[in-house]
């Protein structure tokens, strides 16, 4: 009996789901609530509710004295008010009572849901929270500020997934695969070398990238015990840390204590944080919050009332719809207030129409303008929303303050993302020179680059370096050193080390924002798993003995980051400067790159510098300036203090590196 009420009940959930979807614009009546206290108000002495549900006969509450299980202790009606509003105010003192929304509309009811704007919510998300925010501040919170940042491109960014950090053995961390992980101090793995945290800060890095860190669906948090993994691009409420990253899901208040807790400790060692954030599509569609409230709305449809689909998961939101724009808006300024996030990263950015991301971005640097704004300038599908509107890469000129990725160096570097065996300028393959000097100048203007032979674009598309994201890996696709065994299966170990090493030599000498996947230092690979967002933690997790095995590759990429943090050369903040500062020089041979940087740009000590890349297997000689040159970076070593001088107009670079001159 059971089973069977379950079908019907589903199927009346399914078809009131899609009711009134398929007019053409089914939506132009909807009013628009411009007030800013949706979601939950709360005193001691009462609690108002309100909630934006257009086009419903009957919206109920339902309060609960637990996250999950059992019978509503109360059911109260809610009461209409204009443009879509409906409010219920509740006497007493409700402080950690659980609540749900639920609609009848059209001759069917919806789901029970939390509120889109709900800020806490119970064990798996399905029931919203009554807390008192303040209640959830670790001490001293405050005080908390934000480490200075002077410019964008003084950034060096650092991609890490909170349970990668510390659920392998050797990672010394008590609290693993917890938010809490991040903040323990002194962890070292079986060598005695540091792990965590103290990793991150000595590595030299300025902001850490935090995969989906908001509540997401794919992972049960009432069954932890038991392995699981994802990466979070799913989401479920988005105003609220994921729950099994804390100690207790079950408690609302926890998750968001100890997401502060890591955020003030990073804060705390000269760390800003950065939140991978997916407004472009739902991990549910027909019965996502958003749909089981205001069906239909939040999305973009196909013609024949389907859910179009740009993201590749089932559905894509309509930024471009008042109500959609509004409750963006209103989650990233809380995010920074209430979380004193640092920075966003837009999943599949080209999904949102360039109106609301210059609306956000507005928005958030009026808060504080040293917010940092970044995210992937395409779509994984077509969309209803006209290519001219979106937020695409080639658009970046019209984004403002506002950051894409440069595929464009990416695949230059280590090859095509989807051609797995393609090699590129560090393994050897000849005729992306074009691209990878592109990516060396932040994909600006520059009178020395010939954009037709840039691989996917043909004219420059970011109008300063900090609109440029320079990588070479990511959490998507395989890493570094997983790509570098199946396109270079010939090399020997001892070749794709100096490729992996001129890779990120080219990512952290280039002029805009660099970015580097968690891990790149130690050589992570992912046993050549390419989309690993739901393999298990033995895929996904750094293995914290690899910087015993591969210390001198951690120390190459220690020491890159801090010459960087130390000579502005390497990170000038206008495209001006970079055109007058920065000329490349004529290389020997293909698969070869020589630039010089002159004149003590952007007030460097350095007067000049010379950068020269091999991406041959076999040595090639450059001619130079002539005079005495002090060697800063040769094969895979870095010492910024000088090993030793290099004399004359020509210089032989071995295979597969890089060669960095300076005179003072």
């Amino acid at each position: 009996m059971r089973i069977v009420l379950f079908v019907v009940f589903s199927v009346t959930v399914f078809s009131a789901c899609f009711l009134g979807m398929k007019d053409k614009n089914p939506f132009k009546r909807y009013g628009l609530y411009e007030g800013t206290d949706l979601g939950l108000t709360y005193t001691p002495d009462s609690s108002t509710f309100r909630v934006w549900v257009p086009e419903a006969e009957t919206v109920y509450m339902n309060f609960y004295d637990q996250s999950e299980g059992g019978e509503s202790y109360v059911v109260e009606p809610m009461n209409p008010r204009e443009n879509g509003l409906w409010e219920l105010t509740m006497p007493g003192d409700l402080l950690a009572k659980f609540y749900t929304f639920q609609i009848f509309r059209e001759g069917g009811w919806l789901p029970e849901v939390p509120d889109p704007y709900a800020k806490a919510v119970g064990v798996n998300g399905k029931r919203a929270m009554v807390i008192d925010l303040a209640q959830t501040n670790p001490e001293g919170w405050e005080n908390d500020q934000r480490p200075p940042l002077d410019n964008f491109t003084d950034i060096i960014i650092y991609e890490l997934h909170v349970r990668d950090l510390s659920t392998h053995p050797s990672s010394g961390i008590e609290h693993k695969g917890k938010f809490l992980g991040l903040t323990e101090m002194g962890t070292t793995n079986p060598a005695g070398q540091a792990t965590g945290l103290d990793h991150i800060k000595s590595l030299g890095v300025t902001h850490v990238h935090l995969l989906p860190s908001f509540d997401y669906l794919s992972v049960d948090e009432s069954r932890l015990d038991e392995p699981q993994f994802n990466w979070g691009y799913d989401p479920q409420n988005y105003n609220v840390p994921e729950g099994s990253y804390s100690t207790d899901p079950a408690d609302g208040r926890v998750r968001i204590q100890e997401f502060k807790t890591l955020i003030q400790t990073l804060h705390d060692n000269g760390l800003r944080v950065i939140m991978d954030v997916v407004y472009n599509h739902t991990g549910a569609t027909e019965t996502s919050n958003f749909n089981c409230l205001a069906p239909g709305y939040y999305y973009r449809l196909n013609r024949d009332g389907t859910f179009s689909d740009a993201s590749a998961c089932g559905n894509e939101v309509a930024s471009e719809r008042e109500m959609v724009r509004k409750f963006m808006l209103e989650s990233l300024k809380y995010w920074v207030e209430e979380y004193h996030i640092d920075g966003f990263r837009f999943d599949l950015m080209g999904i949102h129409d360039i109106e609301t991301m210059n609306q956000i971005s507005s928005t958030l640097h009026e808060i504080d303008p040293t917010i940092f704004i970044y995210g992937e300038g395409w779509t994984a599908g077509d969309s209803p929303l006209l290519e001219p509107y979106r937020a695409l890469k080639k658009h970046t000129k019209q984004l403002e303050g506002i950051a894409a990725f440069s595929d464009d160096m990416r695949d230059g570097v280590k090859g095509h993302v989807f051609t797995h065996d393609a090699r590129a300028f560090i393994s050897g393959q000849e005729g992306l020179e074009e691209s990878v000097k592109f990516g060396v100048v932040a994909a600006t203007d520059h009178p020395q680059l010939d954009y037709e032979k840039v691989n996917y674009s043909n004219a420059a598309w970011a109008n300063e370096p900090s609109q440029c994201i320079n990588y070479a890996s990511c959490h998507d696709n395989h890493t570094l050193w997983d790509r570098l065994l199946i396109s270079a299966p010939d090399a020997t170990e001892a070749q794709r080390i100096k490729m992996h090493k001129l890779a990120n030599t080219i990512i952290l000498t280039s002029q805009g924002v660099p970015f580097l996947h968690a891990g790149v230092e130690l050589l992570r690979h992912k046993q050549k798993v390419e989309n690993s967002y739901n393999s298990p933690d033995s895929i996904n997790q750094i293995n914290w003995n690899w910087k015993t095995e591969h210390e001198d590759v951690f120390e190459y990429y220690q020491g890159l980051i801090a010459m960087r943090k130390a000579h502005p050369a390497f990170r000038m903040p206008t495209t001006a400067l970079v055109q007058e500062h920065l000329e490349f020089l004529g290389s020997p041979s293909t698969n070869t790159l020589a630039y010089h940087i002159k004149d003590n740009a952007n007030g460097d000590s350095w007067k000049d510098i010379i950068v020269l890349f091999n991406g041959n297997l076999e040595a090639r000689e450059f001619e130079i300036p002539g005079g005495d040159w002090q060697v800063i970076i040769k094969d895979g070593q870095i010492d910024q203090e000088g090993m030793g001088l290099h004399k004359g107009s020509k210089a032989s670079v071995s295979g597969n590196s890089a060669l960095l001159l300076i005179q003072e």
